[in-house]
């Protein structure tokens, strides 16, 4: 079956829109084209195995509805863990040891770039299941959510790249937050207790957004950077400020001229009249 190419564009679309905003906020020192672009490549090659791993789940019902424990195991182990270890592994493995990976801010950056790619594929394979209405609420609930993830993981995995000292501390705090946050909005979407807890997922992904864009500013107003930046682009403007002035100073000379021949011009003419 032919997916409605609509569908298409508009489930990939929002994973493309947080991709460009992280790009953009990563403004002093932007990464490689082709690194950005081979993490998204990767986080979308991922999701297979990700999702067969899911397949695995060992949850059991009864009386048609999950065990807490169950419910806890499906959450944090089933779909967290095996989510955020490939997206982990990806991120360890491809794009910590680059030479292009030189601030924090690049944990993040490398870190939602692979998360979009797997957020895609995955939206993708929901629209062409449940359609338009699906694409709609995913918009704006499961991809935020996996950029949200990965800020979390990212934010550690940029401090361990320049902290040899704390650097398997740190990556597996990246690891254990992404799984932590991601498990628990999982866990009130997947509970059947009560309909009311949905409500919850909300909340932990708007307290969750919060600390993201938190966790961001922090390693992008910390930026090695950022002083360079602001050097340069001081830089740039003086030629034009002391153009500015030499133009104004070869006018003034100029006027004065011309003035000076004026008198001189008027002073003959006066002489004439007299003789």
């Amino acid at each position: 079956m032919i997916m409605n190419p609509l569908h298409m564009i508009l489930a990939v679309l929002p994973a493309l829109a947080i991709s460009f905003l992280i790009y953009k906020i990563d403004k002093y020192d932007r990464e490689p084209h082709l690194n950005l672009f081979i993490c998204f490549i990767i986080g979308m090659l991922i999701t297979y195995p990700a999702m067969q791993l899911e397949g695995l789940e060992i949850a059991t019902q009864l009386d048609g509805r999950m065990e807490l424990w169950a419910v806890l195991l499906s959450s944090f182990v089933v779909v967290a863990l095996s989510e955020e270890l490939f997206k982990f592994l990806a991120l360890i493995l491809y794009a910590f040891p680059r030479k292009a990976f030189n601030e924090p801010l690049d944990g993040i950056v490398y870190s939602v770039m692979i998360a979009m790619g797997f957020a895609t594929v995955e939206n993708v394979i929901y629209a062409e299941r449940f359609g338009m209405q699906t694409i709609i609420v995913r918009a704006f609930t499961a991809v935020p959510a996996h950029a949200i993830f990965a800020i979390f993981m990212g934010y550690y995995v940029g401090m361990a790249k320049f902290d040899k000292a704390r650097r398997i501390q740190l990556v597996l705090m990246g690891l254990l937050w992404a799984v932590i946050v991601h498990g628990t909005y999982d866990f009130f979407i997947i509970q059947e207790y009560y309909e009311w807890l949905i409500i919850l997922a909300t909340v932990t992904l708007l307290i969750s957004l919060f600390f993201a864009i938190k966790l961001t500013r922090i390693h992008r107003d910390n930026s090695p950077f950022r002083n360079t930046a602001t050097q340069d682009s001081a830089s740039k403007k003086e030629p034009t400020t002391s153009s500015s002035a030499i133009d104004s100073s070869e006018l003034s000379k100029t006027e004065d001229e011309i003035i000076s021949m004026m008198n001189k011009e008027d002073g003959q003419a006066t002489s004439r009249d007299d003789s």
